[in-house]
């Protein structure tokens, strides 16, 4: 019999486990995550930034959470000797039509409470001097980390305090009695006071395990990287972004220095036919289907049709992708990009068509399901433990 379970080995269901282990530490915790290693999907693909909270509606999880977390992680490396730097990034305005949409983003980044510099474009020249652009936005507390040691640590602490964590292990079914709630999985039933659903790509269908009917399905979007070749990284000394554009739910692409010395370019942002589907060809008919009879997303794909075939046009064309990228960086010539990984974001997607663009944390009777934890959620990732664990002191 364990007090809490924890589904899903990622970054968010660590915290959280770890997090309860220093809050009862007279309590039996359990981790179950069905793949072979902790942090497999989102945390393992990501792209390992510290993000500041600059993008995220004012008042919303995102931006208190974000900024909070921006503080918290880094005090949490430097306190475990984990590979990050605090290097700051600068937000460009390429083109004259994007020159408001960047003093809307410095005024949210104002509101959000966080230390950002409107700049000129010499000054960017100063910092990037291979960017080509107009006007930007100096962000310093933006960095960079391995979230794999951050995983890695709280893992760690978590079985420290006595903690279980059992891999290869995957929920099949979950059976409510009065006080207590029996899990089937692959490896035999484990039997629990309290749940919480952290699992991810597949969030959503734990949580109709559950008897719960979830506001908003996932729907995987892959996201694509090319990597600078090693002669070509002094093109990019930090990290280096486009505005957003604000009717469009994710940032395009940019460039970011990695923990390890590289520098990615991307991601795009196009639908994957599988939840963890990491390649172009991979596909699966359940999560297809799952998609294809969702209405939510013909309406998503309605409103964002010009913007979704640019992506899918960046997906397939190379030369597309570098054009994108010397909108930033001139010199960038399609020779100097290597494919790497691909990683694939669960998006909330609401029937309406609209994208959840906060966390979206669901409690219930004996059970707590983090529906949608997308980027910043590794950033966050302290902070939504903590949370998370205030819902379960409260009740």
């Amino acid at each position: 019999m364990y007090d809490f379970t924890i589904i899903g080995g990622g970054i968010v269901g660590l915290s959280t486990a770890m997090t309860l282990s220093q809050n009862y530490p007279h309590k039996k915790i359990l981790v179950i995550e069905k793949e072979p290693q902790l942090a497999f999907h989102q945390t393992g693909n990501n792209s390992g930034v510290i993000h500041s909270g600059i993008y995220y509606k004012p008042g919303s999880f995102k931006a208190k959470f974000c900024r909070q977390g921006c503080q918290s992680m880094v005090d949490f490396c430097q306190k475990y000797d984990i590979a990050h730097e605090v290097c700051g990034k600068v937000i460009v305005a390429t083109e004259e039509n994007q020159i408001q949409a960047l003093e809307n983003l410095y005024n949210r980044g104002i509101a959000n409470s966080i230390e950002i510099e409107k700049i000129t474009a010499e000054e960017v020249k100063k910092i990037e001097p291979h960017v080509r652009c107009l006007a930007g936005i100096r962000v310093r507390s933006t960095g960079i980390a391995d979230y794999q040691q951050v995983c890695q640590k709280y893992a760690e602490l978590l079985q420290n305090a006595g903690g279980e964590i059992r891999l290869n292990t995957k929920v099949e079914k979950i059976n409510k009695t009065n006080e207590t709630q029996i899990l089937e999985t692959n490896r035999g039933e484990i039997e629990t006071r309290f749940i919480i659903n952290c699992a991810g790509l597949h969030s959503d269908r734990v949580a109709k395990l559950n008897d719960i009917d979830p506001p908003a399905k996932i729907v995987p979007f892959r996201g694509e990287y090319y990597e600078l070749k090693p002669e070509k990284r002094y093109l990019v000394k930090t990290l280096i972004y486009p505005v957003p554009n604000p009717s469009f739910p994710f940032l395009g692409v940019h460039f970011t220095k990695m923990i390890d010395g590289s520098v990615h370019a991307g991601p795009n942002a196009v639908l994957s036919f599988k939840r963890e589907g990491y390649n172009k060809t991979d596909f699966d008919w359940r999560d297809f289907s799952e998609v294809m009879t969702y209405p939510g997303f013909w309406k998503l794909a309605a409103k964002h049709a010009d913007e979704g075939i640019k992506e899918i046009l960046r997906s397939f064309s190379k030369a597309a992708f570098t054009r994108s990228l010397q909108q930033l960086i001139p010199e960038v010539q399609e020779d100097d990009l290597i494919p790497t990984h691909a990683g694939v974001r669960a998006q909330a997607l609401k029937n309406d068509g609209k994208l959840v663009d906060d966390f979206l944390i669901v409690p219930d009777k004996n059970a707590i399901h983090v529906i949608n934890a997308p980027s910043p959620a590794a950033t966050s990732s302290l902070e939504i433990g903590k949370a998370i664990v205030s819902q379960i002191s409260a009740n």
